[in-house]
């Protein structure tokens, strides 16, 4: 194994610059969720110089690409759709000029994640010179819409597509830690009615504004009695939209609906959050989960509720052990084993469908839907490493 770790290493910094000039081009091309069709493309002609061949996009527009014929599936998977720039004053430059210099790359995506997807490009094509007949199929994902909804591409995957794997490496940012889950979410709206009547004589009607208010200062006072979990923390809710509706300003509103962004730790389900939210409001709102129902770029509507499962799998797990031990033959060192604060396509992958998941990813998540996002190329070149080597430690003989 220590020449073939050598040949990785040596081939991942070899590769460094084409990775970084891959991600550069990447970046250039924007890719809202619902948008990505251009850069699907891009990625296609990629995998191609690569030497992949084995390439198709599936009905939704994930593009998947496959390296070795073993028994079982490893899938490494990116998502390639970006949010927006927000504010373009707060950027110091070009959030898609893909610049590259001082050992960064600069542009929105190059932490969250298209990082991820130019590194997982180059371990396609060390695996494919390498000559890789391991264990394991390997696919490499490059999945759309998970800024819109965590996880549909996923649930698209395995349930229409057939898709599904032993095991998962995600490529979200964790600024080369090895993770091991995050805490779920959910949306949740409450509708509340009210009987409208002139603003003059309020007390003929039923303000619907007041409902929603009360209801959200009990919701405050619930944050604080959320379970806490000694490895994924604490379950939190917050209110983050609070709207009225009314026959004119001198009337009284007989709607309101209140928006939650509620994030589930170890134990929390979409039932109990619900309850929860009963207990509030009782008779009085109405709770609905929204349903994501967005055309994709190539025109697929995929419905899924807004509602997405925490996990985590343990540290003596195959998998997080393997990812251990790769980061230890290929770095000399431990490295940190951790979680996300944020949500991943695990949400579907491990949450729902129960697959063991582990997350490496180059760059650091503080940059992510921030202005000024960069990635270092370091990381670049040790990511693809990682994922080049993780199927031999995966595999019989591993060790």
């Amino acid at each position: 194994m220590m020449e073939l770790e050598k040949e990785i290493r040596e081939k991942a910094e070899r590769y460094r610059d084409w990775t970084a000039k891959n991600l550069s081009e990447l970046i250039r091309i924007p890719s809202l969720s619902g948008e990505e069709g251009r850069v699907i493309r891009k990625i296609r002609g990629m995998l191609k110089e690569a030497g992949i061949d084995e390439v198709r996009i599936d009905g939704l527009g994930n593009l998947i690409a496959k390296v070795g014929e073993g028994e079982k599936k490893l899938v490494i998977d990116a998502h390639i759709d970006t949010v927006d720039t927000g504010d373009r004053e707060q950027w110091d430059f070009d959030p898609f000029g893909g610049e590259i210099r001082d050992g960064f790359v600069y542009g929105r995506g190059a932490v969250d994640q298209k990082g991820g997807a130019a590194s997982m490009i180059t371990s396609g094509r060390i695996l494919k010179e390498l000559g890789y007949d391991g264990d394991f199929t390997i696919y490499f994902t490059f999945t759309i819409m998970e800024e819109d909804c965590d996880g549909l591409c996923w649930n698209y995957l395995i349930q229409e597509e057939g898709l599904n794997p032993d095991f998962v490496i995600i490529t979200e940012p964790t600024n080369l830690g090895v993770y091991r889950g995050h805490r779920g979410r959910m949306e949740i709206e409450i509708h509340f009615a009210g009987v409208s009547a002139h603003g003059s004589a309020p007390s003929r009607g039923k303000n619907a504004i007041y409902s929603g208010a009360r209801a959200t200062l009990l919701i405050q006072e619930l944050n604080k009695r959320l379970k806490e979990d000694d490895f994924l923390g604490k379950g939190t809710i917050a209110a983050t939209s609070f709207e009225s509706e009314s026959p004119s300003l001198c009337s009284i509103p007989d709607k309101c609906k209140i928006h939650l962004d509620r994030r589930l730790t170890w134990g929390e389900t979409k039932e109990s959050a619900i309850n929860e939210i009963r207990e509030i409001v009782g008779d009085d709102g109405r709770i609905v989960i929204p349903t994501y129902d967005r055309e994709s770029y190539k025109g697929k509507i995929f419905k899924q509720e807004k509602y997405f499962p925490s996990w985590k799998i343990p540290e003596e797990h195959i998998l997080i052990q393997a990812g251990i031990r790769t980061y230890e033959r290929l770095f000399e060192r431990s490295p940190v084993v951790g979680k996300w604060t944020f949500s991943t396509n695990g949400v579907a992958i491990c949450g729902k469908h129960k697959i063991p998941t582990v997350g490496f990813g180059p760059g650091n998540e503080v940059y992510a839907h921030s202005a000024n996002e960069v990635v270092p190329v370091d990381h670049l070149e040790k990511a693809q490493a990682f994922y080049t080597l993780l199927p031999y430690m995966l595999s019989k003989g591993g060790d």
